[in-house]
This record gives C-alpha cells, sequence and structure tokens, in this order.
C-alpha cells in the first residue's frame, strides 16, 4: 500500500499502492450479475449454499489476488494445502499488484474472462458491489456460522452494502511504530515511545547519540494512512458515513497535519521525503523510527535489521489507527453456474478457516478466536494486539477510492511540504472531496 496521486513504482515486490489510487471512474458496469443470487439463488442474493464441501464434477476455479509482497508465499502455501485437500477442486492462482487488480477486474468480469474467486481490500467492496462486478455471499455467511461477534467490531459491517454482505473477512492490517532497537540502546532508551512527548524525548536523544534525522516524514505514502491514524486520535472522522461530505478539515484534521509537519520543523526529519524513501532508509540504518504498515514485518526480517515493533504512539486524546482488510468475495461469473459457485464458496470458507494461519503473512486474523491461536499469539504482529480495538476503517461509500488520491493525499502532501498551511491545505482538499463525492452519489444510487 503506497500513496502519492499516482500509482507508485514497485518497491521490491512490495508495493501496496494500488487499492487506494484506481480511479472508480475507469470500472465498467458488469453485464451480469445484477441483483441475481449466488451459485443459482434468488433475486434477494441469499443462495442456496449448504456448507457442505463441494461434491460435484472436477472444476478449476481463477483466483485473483494482489498478495505480490512478503505476503505471496504464505498465500501460496495456503493455496497448495487447499488443493491437496481437495481432488475436485484446481485453483489457478493469478496474483498481480493490486492497482492493476481493480484496473482489470471489472472489464474482466463482464467479459467472462475474471476471476471466480478473489481477495480485495475492504474499502473496494462498496464500489465493486455498485457496479455489480462481485455478488452477494450472505449464504456463505450463514452457512459458516460466521457472526459479528467472532470478528473485531469495525471489520464485520463495512462488508455489507445495501444490505447484503460481500466480501469475507480474512484478516485486518494496520500501521504500527518499528523501532532501531540498536540505536535506542545507543541513545539510551529503555521502551519504545508511547506518546507525544516520550517520542520527542527519545528523538532529542536519538539526535544526541548522533543520528541526525531519527524520524522521517513521508510527504506521500504512507503519509495519509499516518494521518488518518492522527485524525482519529485528535477525535475526528475524515468521511460522513453516508458518503455526503469529507469533514477531515475540522480542528481535529488541523492538529494531525500540523503535528506531522512539525517534526519537519523541529529537524527530526529532514524535508522532502520521497516515497517509501523513510522506510528505505530504516531498512538501512539511516533513521531510528518509521511508522508503517504490518506488511513489512516478512521484508525487515530477511533484511537483518534489529527492530521492535510497538503500537502507534497516542499523539491526540486516544489510541486509533488506520486498518484495513482483506475480504473474499465472488463473481457473477462463478455465481452463474452453480457447480463453480459451490466450489468457490467451498474454497472461500476453507480459506476463513485459515484466519490464524494467515498471520505468517504478517496479518492480524479478523477472528477474535484465531487471534487466540499460537500462529498469532507467537508472530510479531502480537506486539501491537492492543491496538487491535482502536482501529479504524473508512467507512463502505462506493468511489471514495478514487476520491481520496486526488483531494486528501494531496492536502497531505501540500501539508508536509510546506506548500500550504493545514487550514488551507485541508479546506480545498475538503471542498474539492464533497463535490466529488455528491457526484458518487448521483452515479451510485446513494
Amino acid at each position: 500500500m503506497n500513496g502519492s496521486p499516482l500509482i507508485r513504482p514497485t518497491r521490491s515486490g512490495l508495493s501496496r499502492r494500488g487499492f487506494l489510487t484506481v480511479t472508480a471512474g475507469g470500472l465498467l458496469l458488469a453485464g451480469c450479475g445484477g441483483g441475481k443470487g449466488v451459485g443459482g439463488g434468488t433475486q434477494s442474493g441469499v443462495g442456496n449454499f449448504t456448507g457442505k464441501e463441494y461434491d460435484g464434477p472436477a472444476l478449476t476455479l481463477a483466483y485473483w489476488n494482489g498478495f505480490t509482497g512478503g505476503d505471496g508465499p504464505a498465500m501460496q502455501a495456503l493455496v497448495k494445502k487447499f488443493v491437496s485437500e481437495h481432488d475436485n477442486i484446481d485453483i489457478e492462482n493469478n496474483t498481480v499488484e493490486w492497482a492493476d487488480f481493480y484496473q482489470r477486474l471489472p472489464a474482466a468480469a463482464q467479459a467472462g474472462k475474471g476471476p471466480d474467486v478473489g481477495a480485495m481490500h475492504l474499502d473496494q467492496l462498496a464500489t465493486n458491489a455498485a457496479r455489480n462486478v462481485i455478488v452477494p455471499l450472505d449464504d456463505l455467511a450463514e452457512a459458516l456460522g460466521l457472526e459479528e461477534s467472532d470478528f473485531t467490531s469495525p471489520v464485520w459491517a463495512p462488508g455489507i452494502y445495501q444490505g447484503k454482505r460481500y466480501g469475507i473477512p480474512l484478516d485486518v492490517h494496520t500501521i504500527a511504530m518499528y523501532y532501531n532497537k540498536e540505536h535506542f540502546s545507543k541513545a539510551g532508551i529503555d521502551a519504545p515511545p508511547t506518546d507525544a512527548a516520550s517520542l520527542e524525548d527519545a528523538c532529542k536523544k536519538l539526535q544526541s547519540s548522533g543520528v541526525e534525522n531519527p524520524f522521517w516524514m513521508p510527504n506521500q505514502w504512507p503519509a495519509h494512512l499516518m494521518f488518518l491514524s492522527l485524525l482519529w486520535q485528535f477525535g475526528g472522522e475524515p468521511y460522513a458515513e453516508d458518503g455526503s461530505a469529507a469533514t477531515y478539515d475540522d480542528d481535529a484534521g488541523v492538529q494531525a497535519l500540523g503535528w506531522m509537519r512539525e517534526q519537519v520543523d523541529k529537524g527530526y526529519s529532514p524535508d522532502n521525503v520521497d516515497i517509501d524513501a523513510q522506510y528505505t532508509a530504516f531498512k538501512n540504518g539511516q533513521n531510528s523510527i518509521t511508522w508503517d504498515g504490518i506488511w513489512q514485518i516478512n521484508d525487515l526480517d530477511a533484511s537483518g535489521i534489529d527492530y521492535g515493533i510497538a503500537t502507534l504512539p497516542v499523539i491526540g486524546s486516544s489510541l486509533a489507527a488506520w486498518a484495513n482488510s482483506h475480504h473474499f468475495f465472488m463473481t457473477a461469473q462463478a455465481a452463474d453456474d452453480t457447480n463453480r459457485a459451490n466450489a468457490g464458496k467451498t474454497f472461500i470458507g476453507w480459506m476463513s478457516d485459515q484466519s490464524a494461519s494467515w498471520s505468517d503473512a504478517g496479518m492480524i486474523p479478523a477472528r477474535n478466536s484465531a487471534r487466540e491461536e499460537p500462529q498469532f499469539t507467537d508472530s510479531t504482529q502480537y506486539a501491537i494486539k492492543d491496538q487491535i480495538e482502536a482501529l479504524h476503517f473508512l467507512p463502505p461509500v462506493p468511489g471514495l477510492g478514487d476520491v481520496q488520491p486526488q483531494t486528501l493525499e494531496v492536502a497531505v502532501n501540500e501539508g508536509i511540504l510546506g506548500k500550504k498551511s493545514p487550514e488551507d491545505a485541508l479546506s480545498g482538499a475538503a471542498s474539492n472531496a464533497t463535490e466529488l463525492m455528491g457526484k458518487n452519489l448521483e452515479k451510485f444510487g446513494g
């Protein structure tokens, strides 16, 4: 995941930018699937899946995902295990960069050349549901006995669009604070910072120990994820739940973006830190602290750096952090064939049960029960378990993935670079975003 208004180059196969940069206006309306139920179901979208293992004729399911980075091997291992346990279902695993994934999916689905099943980000479900690219999975959730009580609370509801469930949650991923243990030890810092005061104290000690710029502040990816986390910490909300307006230009937003710029003004960060430069510098030992996604864990492990991971410091009034989630979906391409639909649901159901094993990808299982399994409790990301109940997700608003890169991300970039004051940058962006969101409400039917 990365972030400027443009799709960024791949960083050593770890690009996650695509899901926030693809324009919803470029999505094509799928010509099939309408309101039809899944797997021969009714207009209500309930379907007819009973939860039994697929026992029909042998077939091959096309499975699309964007797990091209450190999470890729973990997903490939799960697919291989599934195939080994299901003689009548083979999987054609098509892994592409998320940007290409979201650009190609609608047209491919319309032409009947897309995936049968796939994994996409939670904040893309509403857009693709509105475009009839994906179909409801209520019968699958019911057959699997999935209930909101077994999931971290914010991840369940956004999988529902206009009263129907379109996604089955696999994980939760968020940003965290990484720190260089060697640098901390040399500077005499005994524990990772937990608030604004201890973070500033750590930066001063690190500078005194020889690290000129200990906390690099990016002006592009993942800057807007940091901003959203801080916005929520200061008590703000980025968007109205009904998709009618952008609301991040309030006092909370100004405080959040102002604090980010202060790290540059105070000398803790160099000016103009380009996309992913702060992460590369951290791996190379040039800085001491970085905020980035937990999807970096496997890459950092492979780098050999002696690092620690901790929850984000509380800069505002309470702990909060941006989060997203990978959800499994099914296309109308599969829904139009009962055998293919039920085989696809068998696959999705099996994958949902592997939530704990998916911890190997550096992710947090979406299921509460899976987070009690050793695969998660023994994982690196278990160190930020206290952050899980403080995670925040963007509202399920169709087209938001197009609006945000053109507006909020631009404002964050301008504010951190000092091109505009936080007030001016956010005010202009929110006004533009609200106008675009109004057009989306007309386009998608509110």
